[in-house]
This record gives C-alpha cells, structure tokens and sequence, in this order.
C-alpha cells in the first residue's frame, strides 16, 4: 500500500484543536469564536465533533473514537504548524503526551484553558480519560499558556513562568438587549447553563422556592439537559439550548441567576453566564465565588452566599424601580463592552499567538476622533 507523503503538505500558519467540538461551549468560546471575530483562517481538529469526552460519550460512539484516534496519528506525522493554539487538550486518551509533543513541535505552541482541571480529582474512569490527567504536562510544554482567569494563571504559573490572562469573551453585538425594564406580575427568573452545572442549581432552591412564594416569580432553565429538578421543578420552565434563538431570551427575563458552590474547581469558573446575562442588559445575582465577586462588581450585580442572602438579593432586583433595574441593565452592558468583549481583548489575543497586529474599527474610530490609543483591558 503507498504511503500518504503527508510530511509534503505545507504547515498550516495557524492550527487550532479542541477535544470538543464546536456545540462545546470552551471550544466555541476560547477558540472558534475568536476566528470569527478576527476573520482568521485556521486548520480546525477536534476529537469527535462532541460537546464533551466523558466516558459515556465515548462508549456511545466507540468507532468515532477509532477514527478520531487515526486523525491524531496522522496529524502527529504531518509537519507543524506554525503556530497552535491548543484549548484544554487534544483528547481524553492521549494523557497529555501527544498534547505536550505537539505544543513543542508548533513553532509557537500556545496552550488555553478556562476551568481548574488542575483541581479535578474526581475518580474512576474518568480520572484516566479525563483532562485532568495531561493538563500539566501541556502547560510545561508551551510556550504560553493562556488561562481565562487569575486564579487559573496562578496554578499555570507554578509550571510554566510563560502565563497571560485573556478572559472568557462575548460578542455584546450577538445578544439582543433588554429594552424593558418594568416587572410584571409574573416575575421571570432565567438560569443559561449546561447539563454539567445544573446540579449548582440545588443548593439554592429553597431560597428560589421562598422567592417563588413572596413574588410568583417561574424559573426558565436553558440547557441541553433533562435531569429532575426536585423541588424547583413546579416553579420551572426548561428550554432546550439552540444557541442564539435561546440566548435572545435573556433579554425577556427579569433577573439571571448563577449559583456556584465555593469549591477548588468553580472557584476556577470564567464568570461566563454574568458575561451573558451583562451583554443582553439583564440585571443578575450570583455567588460569589472566584471571579465572580469581581465580575459583580465591575457590571452591577448582586452577590449572594448563603439562603437568606439569595432571597433578599433576588426579592431587591425584582422590586426596584423601572429605573434603577434599567441603571443596572445598562451598566451591565456597558462592563462588558469594557471589560470582557472579543474587541476590547482582541490586541492581547493576537500578541497571545503572535498575530500580525491590526486595526480594530473601534480603534480606527478613536484615533480619527483624536481620542488616542484605546488602554489595555483590565486584568
């Protein structure tokens, strides 16, 4: 059989790769989105077009795995690319030494990651297959790593001196805003989040329940999941995530919730549910929890950390005047745009991977205006 002269092709000037596929939100977030953003042209690899690797996942589609573990192979052969941008790891069962490889054969091998899988110690299968098992030896072998937040470039730092920081970012433009601010007789809380953080839900349904009591407030739930409620099940409405379609319902919602519990693992989150809530104009509590309490601060949200807490902030945002809801709303719009948008990190990103610089139009606009050089996002 001839052999594929594979080692012909030209390099890719840019490579991205994923373990999950585009309907993966890290994927999408800290990878394909900023290809859009920047018009770039890229050579794209995941693992097997999935949302996650989970074992299960896996064990659904087993010849899937035989032929994504073939395109590892092959593209383990082919010449580097020039540059690689690498989110979180190539795939669950390469351990992290096929990840480390191709980060050090890349001529510029950037390694990204948004969550603490350094604080994932969960057990069984998924401690082998999961991507806790290679993360340190991929932030070793880069020649940056980028962490979505400060506590997760802290860890990296202890193995890698190379760290930047780029958070989690949103594309304020793509979210419809909220233009009205008056509370109606039904109130309408909204959580947006995925089958994996839906059990964060629990721990503050009795809080949710009392709110349901005092004002009527429903809950909607966005999510790919199924699983039971429990208790929060009379007062909820679940809609299944389709992307835009239900993301525009952010801005029909009254107050978005994001619970966390204070562990070592979401004490790594990326705050990403307040950065949509932010960009739809829509007022929000949330624990405050890592970089949350930060995040509250900059957009004008309310923090809550324990029962009593959550029903008092939640019963606040619901009964404040149309303007001072609509003085919140805008201010969380505004925070994003500043602090979390693709445009306002666009120049640290293509630093990041060592992308020729350009204008941005917001930018252009500004010097034209004769405001300046715009200042560099706040860490």
């Amino acid at each position: 059989m001839a052999v594929p002269r594979l080692s012909r092709r030209r390099p890719a000037p840019l490579a991205v790769a994923s373990s999950y596929g585009p309907s993966g939100a890290s994927t999408r977030v800290r990878v394909l989105d900023w290809l859009r953003h920047l018009d770039l042209d890229a050579e794209v690899h995941d693992y097997l077009g999935a949302a996650d690797v989970r074992p299960r996942t896996l064990a659904r589609d087993p010849l899937g795995v035989v032929r994504a573990e073939a395109r590892l192979y092959r593209w383990r052969v082919r010449p580097a690319p020039e540059r690689l941008l690498l989110s979180r790891s190539l795939g669950p069962l390469t351990g992290g030494h096929l990840d480390a490889a191709m980060l050090r054969r890349a001529g510029w091998g950037v390694y990204d990651f948004d969550d603490a899988l350094f604080a994932d110690h969960r057990g069984g299968l998924h401690r082998h297959l999961g991507e806790a098992a290679g993360w340190a030896r991929a932030v070793r072998a880069a020649d940056l790593v980028v962490a979505g937040n400060a506590h997760l470039a802290e860890a990296a730092a202890r193995l890698n001196p190379r760290v930047e920081v780029v958070p989690s970012c949103v594309e304020p433009d793509a979210y419809p805003r909220k233009r009205d601010y008056a509370v109606g007789p039904v109130p309408r809380l909204i959580w947006l989040g995925s089958p994996s953080t839906e059990p964060y839900l629990q721990p503050v349904a009795p809080a949710l329940l009392e709110v349901h009591r005092r004002t009527g407030a429903r809950l909607t739930v966005i999510s790919a999941g199924q699983r039971p409620l429990g208790e929060l099940t009379a007062m909820t409405d679940r809609v299944a995530w389709a992307g835009a379609r239900t993301d525009a319902l952010l801005a029909t919602a009254d107050c978005g919730l994001m619970p966390l519990p204070d562990t070592p693992f979401t004490r790594g989150k990326c705050a990403y549910k307040l950065l949509q809530y932010g960009a739809a104009g829509l007022p929000a509590v949330a624990s405050p929890v890592g970089v949350n309490e930060g995040v509250l601060t900059q957009l004008g949200g309310l923090a809550a950390a324990d029962p009593g807490s959550w029903v008092d902030a939640v019963c606040q945002l619901l009964g404040e005047s149309e303007s001072a809801r609509r003085a919140r709303g805008q201010a969380a719009r505004e925070g994003v745009e500043r602090h979390y948008s693709y445009a306002a990190w666009a120049p640290t990103f293509r630093r990041a991977l060592r992308l020729p610089a350009a204008a941005e139009p917001g930018a252009q606009a500004a010097r034209s205006a004769g405001a300046g050089a715009a200042a560099e996002p706040p860490r």
